[in-house]
């Protein structure tokens, strides 16, 4: 089976949920006897250089990169708002790489497409015209739950009515291009149902993101010291930023006073100077980590304070993965049907938030457990061979349908 994927971002470094998604569903299809590569929207935000990847990681026949300059300007932001058009959806939008999609379906037959997100469903009367190919979105999320959650954490009015201008058209794109793809892989049961009560009809497959267990070895020697709690995520992203300026202002301050010695720990790439500036007593910004892993196993707890945002948290899983005790919220865990005070700690509220880390730090030996059952819990549910095999079946049985196997 001869899969393309088109991405609007190229899937390494595996620093950020996309990357890590794309690669190992990739990689474990590639296991599964495909044949994949890759068509990626290389965009000057996320640029890497294709010769640069590892080979650890390349398991692609071939990669087709096609670079994008598609930085946010006030002026494109204003010439969208002017257009009555989507700006978060513009920007992934390229002739170049319409051009470049053109000419490698012309030159070889793909038995699938699969694009990465709503935001390649640009791309789909191109696909269309030169190809018999099944074509799959694979839904990271339902994109605009994310923004209008954005908008409603929003305190500038402006800001807020700008966002929520620009998530009615990404919404209407989402509802006009519900239907023009032959299956939709979402990451959560739950996506799927939003999908379809949104109208969705054609064949779906619920496929979580698929965590390779042997690429997270845990170190527990961190629960027998001092405990220490860690974030980590992309601080140039809304609601990462949300999330902490929440934790920092509700629930820090007690926890500082009522530990001396505890140390909050936060790592993301592109840290703003304003975010920076909020730090408090024993809170430590790191900024971007070379190894987010091994970042995570000097803590014993990770702190997920997400308020926005849809489908699964994938920096979630990675710190379940690792034995670490994850501290949440509804929104963090939404995807992962892991119980509260067993494999993870879900709370809603800053006092709730408070009293779930309060109780684990007074108990590191029941903290540690729930590190265990965390990880084996992901290895249950979250397993990439068994992810991949769904997904290929799913693709055989259309392919089998059609006459095109």
């Amino acid at each position: 089976m001869k899969i393309l994927i088109l991405c609007k971002k190229f899937p390494y470094p595996l620093r950020e949920g996309e990357p890590i998604a794309i690669t190992y569903l990739s990689k474990s299809l590639v296991e599964k006897g495909c044949e994949v590569s890759l068509l990626v929207l290389n965009t000057s935000k996320h640029y890497f250089d294709p010769v640069r990847l590892p080979a650890a990681h390349n398991h692609y026949h071939k990669i087709f990169s096609v670079a994008v300059d598609n930085h946010i300007t006030v002026s494109g932001a204003l010439k969208s708002m002017v257009k009555g058009v989507s700006y978060i959806l513009g920007r992934f939008f390229s002739k170049a790489y319409e051009q470049k999609l053109e000419e490698v379906l012309q030159a070889e037959k793909y038995d699938v497409v699969q694009l990465e997100t709503v935001y390649m469903a640009h791309y789909i009367p191109t696909i269309r015209q030169y190809s018999k190919a099944i074509i799959s979105l694979r839904s990271h999320n339902v994109e605009h739950e994310i923004w209008e959650r954005v908008a409603e954490n929003t305190a500038n009015p402006f800001k807020r009515w700008y966002l929520k201008n620009q998530n009615k058209h990404l919404k209407a794109f989402e509802l006009r291009t519900l239907n023009s793809y032959d299956i939709l892989l979402a990451i959560t049961q739950r996506d799927l149902a939003v999908f379809q009560k949104l109208g969705f009809k054609n064949k779906s497959v619920v496929a979580p993101v698929g965590i390779a267990l042997g690429e997270y070895e845990p170190d527990y020697h961190c629960f027998k010291k001092y405990p220490s709690l860690a974030f980590i995520g992309a601080l140039d992203w809304m609601p990462n930023q949300d999330g902490i300026i929440w934790f920092l202002e509700k629930v820090w301050p007690a926890l500082a006073a009522r530990f001396p010695k505890l140390e909050f720990h936060i790592a993301g790439k592109n840290t703003p100077d304003w975010l920076r500036k909020r730090a408090r007593e024993r809170v430590v910004f790191h900024g971007e980590v070379p190894d987010a892993k091994a970042f995570l196993n000097q803590h014993p707890a990770l702190i997920a304070p997400l308020f926005s945002g849809s489908g699964i948290k994938i920096k979630v899983l990675e710190g379940m993965a690792l034995g670490r005790s994850v501290f949440t919220t509804p929104i963090g865990a939404e995807g992962i049907p892991a119980r509260h005070g067993e494999q993870l700690f879900v709370a809603n509220t800053p006092e709730k938030f408070i009293e779930n880390i309060e109780t684990a730090i007074n108990n590191q030996n029941q903290m540690k457990k729930v590190g265990e059952a965390a990880r084996a819990f992901i290895r249950s549910y979250f397993d990439d061979r068994e992810i991949a095999g769904r997904v290929k079946e799913a693709y055989r049985e259309l392919l089998d349908q059609r006459g095109l196997s």
